[in-house]
């Protein structure tokens, strides 16, 4: 935003080659802005986000005047984008409400398993989905949030800033996020030592001793990525055996400075203004270690953005939203695809087909009522 405003002035620092300002300003996360040499932001932030943060949330008089949508999805991923491009091609009015485009998909560095598609990045795929979407007059609002969706005549969607959109059918597909661990000193020291991506933030503890949570693939890929950089890892898992595929695991166990603790519980994570070490718990003798690292990286699978919805939308025990063949929820008319549901695998080519499946679920429903 600054480099295309020129009444703007700034500096962009590449962490890398700047570790002294780095440490004077106890940078632990990227990106981090200063306005005027006041902390603005810490973490990774969309152009969405950063807007809110200046001017705020969109107000509710901006939706008075929409007219009633035949499909209108909620959230902006990979799902909501196949649903809403689906659904527009039957040519029915369609709008998408999403705190941000993208997702999940924005964190991911590499993806290589998108038919067609040898290699690309999280956000060039997503720019290539939101001008895909564009194409066809979709009715994007972004820096918005549902607060609940309600079906009596027709659906009706309030959103957070009081708007309430009405729409023949509704697609939820709100994806998910990183999963807590939910012990002391995880929220006080998030983008303090405490991360979730160690594509992003990684290279921020080069030459430092840093913990990883979770001995799936996603929490192997991690410590394998940071070993690279960093000083030494120590891997975290709480069940007896590593759950990685074997070929991760093989690569894991071959590097010098990893640390594997199986069948051990995270208890706390500790520090001052920042991390400086986690305390673990051995399940099977009970005793409790703690070790001394800089950062914290957590990645022990995902859970569902549906805390919103109310009971008559039937979930599981893990939150996902059950969904029948079509993609149709418990209640008639609402729709739900993606990560938000309880489809076996989290990919984003699933999650793109069952937003099309979704999509055509709910012309269907229109065309039966």
């Amino acid at each position: 935003m600054s480099v295309l405003n020129p009444n703007i002035s700034h500096t962009m620092i590449e962490g890398g080659m700047f570790k002294d300002e780095v440490e004077a300003k106890n940078i632990m996360a990227v990106p981090t802005i200063f306005e005027n040499g006041v902390l603005f932001g810490s973490g990774r932030m969309t152009i969405e986000q950063i807007i809110v943060k200046i001017v705020g949330e969109a107000d509710a008089s901006e939706f008075e005047d929409k007219d009633p949508f035949d499909v209108l999805v909620i959230g902006g991923g990979p799902a909501g984008a196949s649903a809403a491009i689906y659904a527009a091609r039957k040519g029915i009015r369609t709008g998408i409400v999403a705190d941000t485009f993208g997702g999940q998909v924005l964190e991911t560095l590499s993806i290589e398993n998108v038919i067609g598609t040898k290699y690309t990045e999280g956000p060039k795929l997503i720019a290539q989905i939101e001008e895909h979407v564009n194409e066809y007059g979709v009715d994007v609002m972004k820096q918005v949030r549902a607060k609940s969706i309600e079906k009596n005549e027709n659906v009706e969607v309030t959103l957070e800033n009081g708007a309430v959109l009405t729409t023949k059918t509704a697609i939820i597909s709100t994806g998910a996020r990183w999963r807590n661990i939910g012990v002391p000193g995880e929220q006080e020291f998030k983008n303090k030592g405490v991360a979730y991506c160690p594509h992003c933030d990684g290279p921020l503890f080069e030459g430092k001793n840093v913990a990883v949570v979770g001995g799936g693939n996603s929490g192997i890929e991690a410590a394998i990525d940071l070993a690279g950089t960093v000083k030494h890892v120590t891997v975290l898992e709480f069940m007896p055996e590593l759950k990685a595929d074997d070929v991760l695991q093989k690569r894991l166990y071959s590097l010098p400075n990893v640390t594997v603790l199986k069948n051990v519980q995270t208890k706390e994570i500790t520090g001052q203004d920042k991390v400086s070490g986690v305390t673990y718990v051995n399940r099977e003798t009970g005793a409790e270690v703690h070790v001394d690292v800089e950062g914290v990286f957590i990645l022990i699978g995902l859970a569902p953005n549906t805390e919103w919805l109310g009971d008559d939308i039937e979930r599981n025990k893990m939150g996902e939203i059950i969904t029948n063949k079509h993609g149709e929820t418990s209640v008639p008319g609402i729709f739900a695809a993606g990560d938000c549901t309880d489809s076996a695998y989290k990919q984003i080519i699933i999650s793109m087909g069952s937003g099309a499946t979704a999509a055509l679920g709910a012309f269907d429903y229109m065309i039966r009522n």
